[in-house]
């Protein structure tokens, strides 16, 4: 179990609330599911109902009203259970922050209660195949045609496409570089909104990836969020948030190989006695288990920036550079731990391994995250 500093009793009792659905409701399906390849709908429907798609927005619109750190901590948890659910969670907040932050007092009322309510999910359509860590290098156009928006484009590796009720779209206005992209809601359904087959990925079998294509699709004038080419701004206001939900997302999953290792290494035994007992192996755990706080520690300390209204975009690139690469070394370990059976997939460690190695790769590579830090210590030197 672990121990956790929370502000507030109710957050608490949330957190635990959290764990007991993750080890009930999560954790006895996730294996089948993972197997079928199968986006489980249900899911993300109960933990809207219980108020955890949402609990880092404001009461008046349908969240929870909860600090950052205690969203992330629920993410974690979430991902201890079943990783593909926690990006999904993630995934479903990011879609939600332009509408809060930037759009009109009308949108919010009219969009918000569905979208924070628990019925709906939604998707984030920012990369394109040529167009993933460089924003600015958008094709996806919206043209302006009287009082209607149409868009024309495709998006890349996009998770619960063609799952999604609506889809948080970036677009382009103008030619002006990064000053002409825009920001969109776009309602399932549409006509001329279609979804190429899904991505055969790795691990995260129930996140759902693909191709978003926009051929023609129409859009009321009062679905661009926020003004006219303010896209880029809005996008990267929620870079950070993004970054620091998958830190959140790769603890828990570190957690869970983490556990499943110690559990094993207790119980199986050499020579007459457990391998845990064996010094080598015993500090193997230690490691394991530095790198997993390690992780929860830099997460924790760029939400409670964000929380105190301070600028973290250096603490988030740093939470996601060791939170997934502990993720990446931890479930690793986990597989050594356990053998020959850590290579079969009668244990799930050889999934925790696979899920991890993604983690080190979207919401900007980790190679993105050190540019990032790199440049942020050197500007607060100048």
């Amino acid at each position: 179990m672990v121990q956790r500093v929370l502000p507030t009793e109710e957050a608490q009792d949330l957190l635990a609330l959290v764990r007991e659905i993750a080890d009930e409701q999560l954790i006895p399906q996730v294996d089948q599911a993972e197997a079928e390849h199968r986006l489980p709908r249900e899911v993300f429907t109960m933990l809207g109902r219980t108020g955890l798609m949402s609990l880092a927005y404001p009461e008046e619109f349908g969240g929870g009203g909860q600090p950052y750190e205690v969203y992330l901590q629920a993410v974690e948890e979430i991902a201890r259970g079943w990783m593909s659910v926690a990006v999904g969670v993630s995934v479903h907040s990011l879609t939600c922050a332009p509408l809060v932050n930037f759009g009109t007092r009308e949108q919010q009322e009219k969009w918000l209660p569905g979208m924070l309510g628990g019925e709906q999910l939604g998707a984030y359509c920012l990369s394109e195949p040529q167009a993933g860590s460089d924003v600015a290098a958008i094709r996806t156009r919206a043209v302006k045609e009287g009082d209607e928006w149409v868009l024309t484009g495709g998006k890349a590796w996009i998770s619960h496409a063609g799952h999604a009720d609506f889809y948080t779209t970036f677009a382009r206005t103008s030619d002006d570089g990064g000053r002409g992209l825009s920001c969109f809601y776009v309602p399932a359904g549409v006509e001329g909104l279609t979804f190429a087959p899904p991505e055969k990925k790795m691990g995260l079998h129930s996140d759902t990836v693909g191709e978003v294509l926009f051929d023609e699709v129409r859009l009321p004038a009062d679905h661009l969020i926020g003004a006219e080419g303010q896209g880029m701004g809005i996008a990267l206001s929620v870079l950070d948030s993004g970054r620091v939900g998958i830190a959140a997302a790769a603890t828990g999953l570190a957690e869970r190989a983490l556990e499943v290792a110690a559990a094993y290494a207790n119980e199986r035994e050499q020579f007459g006695r457990p391998i845990a007992s064996n010094q080598g192996l015993a500090f193997l755990l230690a490691d394991m288990a530095a790198a997993v706080g390690s992780a929860r520690a830099t997460y924790l300390h760029a939400a409670r920036l964000k929380d105190a209204g301070l600028p973290h975009t250096r603490e988030a690139s740093i939470a996601k550079l060791v939170a997934t690469d502990a993720a990446m070394k931890v479930t690793t370990d986990a597989v050594q731990v356990l053998g020959g059976y850590g290579y079969t997939t009668d244990f799930p460690v050889e999934r925790f391994m696979r899920e991890a190695k993604v983690t080190q790769i979207f919401e900007g590579t980790n190679q993105i995250q050190r540019l990032v830090i790199s440049r942020q210590l050197l500007a607060s030197l100048a």
